[in-house]
């Protein structure tokens, strides 16, 4: 799973709004005060109001203001807005003509990609927009993993 350079910029536009609550900004200082090349900016501005996160105004006091709640608005539902689905494993739709991987029912690894998946999803759920930019609050992974799976069969004795 790769963040995009769209997301990145747009993450950081949206960042503006959060830190102007009562603000309509325009997309050039969003895009100024965050290096996001203002020409790209507006591609994501447009994007982001299609998506229903941005409202944008026109006019000479134009620009846009969040049309989303920062405080419940998650980094995933921003993510999948700007990109699209988060995916590590790609097995629904890996095989030759976009059918599902054909190594798919036996695969060994396909659970891992499964549970990394849903991991990340978890991870970018789990904070809120607000979170990171107002209170410069991130998720935390502090437990360690644990395998889990059938037993382990002992090695057979060599006589």
């Amino acid at each position: 799973m790769e963040i995009s350079r769209k997301t990145d910029y747009a993450l950081r536009m949206l960042a503006e709004l959060v830190r102007s609550p009562d603000c309509v900004v325009s997309v050039r200082t969003a895009a100024e005060e965050n290096g996001v090349p203002y020409s790209f900016a507006r591609s994501i501005q447009h994007d982001l109001a299609l998506a229903g996160i941005v409202e944008s105004l026109r006019g000479a006091r134009g620009g846009m203001k969040l049309a989303v709640d920062p405080k419940k608005t998650t980094l995933l539902q921003l993510v999948e807005a700007i990109q699209g689905p988060i995916l590590i494993e790609t097995c629904d739709f890996a095989g030759d003509e976009g059918e599902a991987c054909p190594f798919k029912p036996e695969c060994h690894f396909n659970p891992v990609w499964c549970s990394a998946d849903h991991m990340l999803r978890e991870f970018f759920s789990s904070v809120s927009l607000y979170d990171v930019v107002a209170n410069h609050k991130m998720p935390n992974y502090s437990g360690g993993f644990e395998l889990v799976g059938p037993a382990a069969k002992p090695a057979a004795a060599k006589a």
